[in-house]
C-alpha cells in the first residue's frame, strides 16, 4: 500500500531528524502540514496487533510501534516504564526519567530532559537544554492539520505539574513555575510591563524569551462573578530572567 509506504519512510525520517513537523524559518514557526496528514495516514491504515513485552500487556497498531534504540544512539532511558513511539527524534544525550512518554511526531534536542510522569504529545517541538520538570504535560496535536503543535524553545525550564497545550509557544531562556497552565486561551499578565498577552491572530500565544511564568488570578470584574468574589486564573510574568534565576534553575546538572 503506498500510503503505508509514504508513512513508513517519513517516520524513519522524522525519527533521524532530517525532517520535522514544525521549524523556525525566517524567525517564524511554520507547520509542515503535509507531514502531520501522512502521520494521520499511518492511523487509519494500521491494524490492531499484539505489542506485548514482558508482564504487561499491550495492543495498538501495527504501524506504530515503541521506537527502538541501542546505545549508539546516545539517549539515556532510565528504566521504569518510559515509552517513545515511532517517528518521534530524541537527540543524542537526552536524559528521559521513568515513567515518560513521547508520542509520534515529537522533537527532543539535545541536552534535555523529561523528568518523571512527563508527556511529550504528538508533533510537540521541544528544543536544546530543556528541562521538563515531573508531571510536566506538553500537548499535542495532530488534528487540525494546519494547527501549530506546542513549541518550547531552547534554554527553558518547566516546573513540575504544568500543562503547556495548544499551539502555545515558550521562547527560549523562559522558566515556567511549578502548576502553570497554559492554553491558546489563557490570558498571560506581564507585571513588568503591565500588559496582558493574548493569542495572535493565527490562535497562537507566545510566552517572551526570558520570562518568568507563575500562577496567579485577577477578579471578575462584572456580573453575578465580581459579587460573588470570583477569581479567574491567570499566569503572570513577574520578572524577566536574571543571574539569580540562573542558579535556581541549574541545579538539574547535578543529576546528569
Amino acid at each position: 500500500m503506498k500510503e503505508l509506504e509514504n508513512f513508513n519512510r517519513t517516520c524513519e525520517l522524522l525519527e533521524k531528524g532530517e525532517i520535522r513537523v514544525a521549524e523556525k524559518r525566517n524567525g517564524e514557526w511554520t507547520v509542515n502540514s503535509s507531514i502531520k496528514e501522512t502521520i494521520l495516514e499511518g492511523f487509519r491504515y494500521g491494524k490492531m496487533c499484539d505489542m506485548t513485552q514482558g508482564y504487561f500487556p499491550f495492543f495498538d497498531k501495527d504501524s506504530i510501534p515503541v521506537r527502538k534504540f541501542s546505545l549508539n544512539d546516545g539517549v539515556r532511558i532510565v528504566p521504569g516504564g518510559t515509552s517513545v513511539r515511532r517517528g518521534a527524534y530524541i537527540a543524542k544525550s537526552v536524559v528521559i526519567m521513568p515513567p515518560a512518554y513521547v508520542n509520534i511526531g515529537a522533537y527532543v534536542d539535545s541536552g534535555t530532559m523529561i523528568d518523571s510522569h512527563a508527556l511529550v504529545g504528538s508533533c510537540a517541538q521541544i528544543g536544546k537544554n530543556v528541562h521538563l520538570s515531573a508531571a510536566s504535560q506538553i500537548g499535542g496535536v495532530l488534528e487540525p492539520v494546519g494547527a501549530l503543535p506546542v513549541i518550547i524553545e531552547d534554554n527553558v525550564f518547566i516546573g513540575g505539574n504544568c500543562g503547556i497545550y495548544e499551539g502555545t509557544i515558550i521562547k527560549e531562556n523562559a522558566v515556567i513555575g511549578t502548576g502553570v497552565i497554559i492554553n491558546a486561551s489563557t490570558s498571560i499578565f506581564d507585571a513588568v510591563n503591565g500588559s496582558f498577552i493574548v493569542r495572535d491572530d493565527k490562535g497562537r500565544i507566545t510566552v517572551p524569551e526570558n520570562a518568568v511564568v507563575v500562577a496567579g488570578s485577577r477578579p471578575v470584574t462584572k456580573g453575578p462573578g465580581k459579587d460573588a468574589g470570583i477569581q479567574l486564573y491567570t499566569p503572570v510574568i513577574v520578572k524577566y530572567r536574571d543571574s539569580k534565576t540562573d542558579r535556581s534553575v541549574s541545579l538539574e546538572a547535578l543529576l546528569r
